[in-house]
C-alpha cells in the first residue's frame, strides 16, 4: 500500500530525476574508465587522432567544462526563481505545481546533474602519465554539448510557460487528463445506485469509526486496494471525506461495519488514503479547476485589470465542465468481483463543479459586463453539448450567475448583449 504511494511521491519530487542521472552519470564514467584502461590502448592506432587526447589537454579542457556547465546551471536555477516569482505574483501559487513538476524541468536539471557528476569524476580519475591517449576526453566534450542543447531548450521552456496563455493551455489539457482518467472503465465495480435493502442489511451490525492520525489534504484514495482488504476482512466501509477534503486529525476517515469483532488499526487509513500538506491533481478534478479559477479571479483584480486572461480562464472552463459533462455519473458505491459492496465514497455533484468554478468570479466580477456575459457564454456551451440533466444544473446555476448582475444599471449596448447571451441560454437548456 505505502509503497505505491512512496513512488508516487518520489516520482513527483524535484530531486527524483536529479538523482537518477548522477548515478548514470557514475555507471558511465566507469564504463568510460574502464574502455580508457582497458581497451584503448591496443586500438588506438584504428582511432582518429580528433577523438584522442593527452592528459594535460584533457584536465585544461575539464576545467572550463566544468566552469561552463556550473554557469549554465546557475542561470537556469536564476530562471526557475523568475519564473516562480512570476507566477506567485500575477497568476496562482497553485500553479507552481505545474512547473516544478513539469517533466522538461526535472530532465533538464538531470541532465546537468549528470553534466557535473560525470566531468568532475572523469578529472578525478585523470591519471598521472602525460603520454596516455584517452578516448574520455571527446565523449565529455559530447556531453557538455548536450548541457548546451538542453539550457538552450530549457531557456525556450520557461519562456513559454511563463505566458499566461500557455500556462492556461497547459493547466487545460492536463485537467483533462484527470478527467477522462477518473471516469475511464476500471478493474472494480462501480455504481450510482444500489439496493438500499442491501445497504441497510449490512449496516445493521454496530457502526465503527476509523480516525485520522494526522492532518492534511486527501490527495487520493487506492481504491482497488482498499476493495480488496474490504472483501478479505467481510467489512462495509464508508467513507466520511471527498478527495482534495481537509482532513483534521482525529475526526472520523471511514466508518465500517462487519458481522465479525474487526478491529481497525487507527493508522491503517493512512495506507489507503493519501494524506498531503498540499492538494494536488492526481485525483482531485475540483483543484485542477480551481488553478483556473485563480488566475480569472486575479485577472479581473484592480491591480491587474486584464479581463481578456480571466475570460481566457472562463472559455477553458467551459470546456473542461463540458467535458465533464460528457463523462460524469455520480459514482458513489464500489464493489468486488463478487458484486458484494465494499465501500460507499460520496462524490462531488456536478452542481457543486459548476459552483466552484464560477461563484468566486461572480463576487468579484459581478460589476465587469464582459466577464458576466463571458460566464454567461460559457455556461450556454456547456448545455449545448450535454445531456438533460447536466442542462438542468446549467439552467439553476445560471439563474444564480443572473441575479448579481444589475441590469437595469447596463448601458443600452451592454443590457442588448446581454439579454442576447441569455436568450441563447436559456434556448439550449429548455
Amino acid at each position: 500500500m505505502n509503497k505505491e504511494k512512496t513512488w508516487v511521491h518520489l516520482r513527483d519530487s524535484f530531486w527524483f530525476l536529479p538523482v537518477i542521472y548522477s548515478l548514470f552519470a557514475i555507471l558511465s564514467v566507469s564504463l568510460v574508465t574502464m574502455i580508457d584502461l582497458w581497451m584503448t590502448p591496443s586500438i588506438k592506432e584504428n582511432i582518429p587522432a580528433i577523438f584522442l587526447m593527452g592528459n594535460s589537454s584533457a584536465q585544461a579542457m575539464y576545467g572550463a567544462l566544468i566552469t561552463g556547465i556550473l554557469t549554465m546551471t546557475t542561470i537556469s536555477f536564476s530562471t526557475i526563481m523568475v519564473v516562480l516569482t512570476t507566477y506567485t505574483t500575477q497568476f496562482s501559487p497553485r500553479t507552481l505545481q505545474d512547473f516544478m513538476r513539469s517533466r522538461v524541468t526535472q530532465h533538464v536539471l538531470g541532465v546537468y546533474s549528470f553534466g557535473i557528476v560525470y566531468v568532475l569524476i572523469t578529472l578525478l580519475l585523470l591519471g598521472e602519465e602525460k603520454n596516455k591517449a584517452l578516448l574520455s576526453p571527446f565523449i565529455t566534450a559530447v556531453v557538455a554539448i548536450i548541457c548546451l542543447g538542453f539550457f538552450v531548450l530549457f531557456i525556450h521552456h520557461s519562456s513559454r510557460f511563463v505566458q499566461v496563455n500557455n500556462l492556461i493551455g497547459q493547466i487545460r489539457s492536463s485537467t483533462s487528463k484527470v478527467i477522462h482518467k477518473t471516469y475511464r472503465e476500471k478493474d472494480y465495480v462501480e455504481r450510482t445506485e444500489w439496493d438500499e435493502e442491501d445497504i441497510n442489511h449490512r449496516k445493521r451490525y454496530e457502526k465503527r469509526a476509523i480516525y485520522a492520525q494526522r492532518s492534511g489534504y486527501t490527495q487520493g484514495v487506492m481504491m482497488q486496494p482498499l476493495i480488496k482488504w474490504a472483501k478479505q476482512h467481510n467489512v462495509l466501509l464508508e467513507a466520511n471525506f471527498f478527495v482534495g477534503s481537509y482532513i483534521q486529525k482525529g475526526m472520523p476517515l471511514f466508518y465500517y461495519w462487519s458481522e465479525e469483532e474487526t478491529k481497525i488499526k487507527e493508522e491503517w487509513g493512512e495506507g489507503y488514503v493519501w494524506l498531503g500538506n498540499e492538494r494536488t491533481d492526481l485525483q482531485d478534478i475540483e483543484f485542477s479547476l480551481q488553478k483556473l479559477v485563480e488566475i480569472s479571479v486575479k485577472a479581473i483584480s484592480p491591480s491587474i485589470n486584464d479581463p481578456h486572461t480571466a475570460i481566457n480562464c472562463i472559455n477553458r472552463i467551459g470546456s473542461l465542465l463540458a467535458e465533464l459533462g460528457e463523462v460524469y455519473e455520480p459514482i458513489r458505491y464500489y464493489a468486488d468481483d463478487d458484486n458484494e459492496l465494499r465501500i460507499i465514497l460520496e462524490p462531488l455533484s456536478y452542481r457543486e463543479y459548476l459552483y466552484k468554478s464560477f461563484y468566486q468570479m461572480r463576487i468579484y466580477g459581478k460589476h465587469d459586463i464582459s466577464v458576466m456575459t463571458g460566464i454567461l457564454e460559457a455556461l450556454y456551451k456547456i448545455a449545448l453539448v450535454n445531456r438533460e440533466a447536466i442542462k438542468k444544473d446549467v439552467w439553476e446555476f445560471s439563474e444564480y450567475i443572473m441575479r448579481s448582475v444589475d441590469d437595469d444599471k447596463l448601458e443600452r449596448l451592454d443590457r442588448e448583449y446581454y439579454d442576447d447571451q441569455v436568450a441563447k441560454l436559456k434556448q439550449a437548456c429548455s
